[in-house]
């Protein structure tokens, strides 16, 4: 029984829907605004065709076959992953970069340099936190930036809704 993520463009805010069936195609209506149609989010295990940011994005194409590899592959590693080393938690880091072609933006890139030198991630959390929030952390090849602009962060609104 799947929970699926949506997002409002309108009142900046993500909703969960379940579903007792997998349904890949319903589209609900927005439960604050009740008018606006909701766009599917992609969630952060798993990637369906092609997704959209926001409401001004362009479309992002987004290859799933290469992209649920690459989860496969990082989740396997991760198991055997030495908690308390850095420099491997940042060389698994390194490497969904590579195998998903998502690029780092500049802060998490600089955090992810200081944990390849042996640095401890809570310390470069706590020194690099606010330029972390405020930043996006992977970006398509080729978008410039990374700051998040105009917009807060989207609200997460904690109600299941059923779909």
């Amino acid at each position: 029984m799947p929970i699926y993520e949506f997002y409002c463009p309108r009142c900046n805010t993500i909703y969960n829907f379940f579903s007792r069936t997998i349904n890949t195609t319903a589209q609900p209506d927005c439960p604050r605004c009740l008018q606006v149609r909701l766009t599917r989010r992609m969630s952060s295990f798993a990637v369906t065709g092609r997704a959209k940011g926001g409401e001004d994005a362009d479309d992002l194409p987004i290859d799933e076959h290469k992209m649920e590899q690459a989860m496969q592959t990082l989740a396997r590693e991760a198991e055997h992953i030495n908690e308390d080393d850095p420099r491997q938690a940042a060389a698994l880091m390194r490497k969904l970069s590579s195998m998903t072609g998502l690029e780092m933006g500049a802060g998490m890139d600089e955090a992810i340099r200081r944990m390849e030198r042996g640095e401890d991630p809570d310390a470069v959390e706590a020194e690099m936190g606010d330029l972390l929030e405020n930043e996006e952390p992977f970006l398509l090849p080729g978008r410039k930036g990374g700051a998040k602009s105009r917009k807060s962060p989207p609200r997460h609104d904690e109600t299941l809704y059923e779909l």
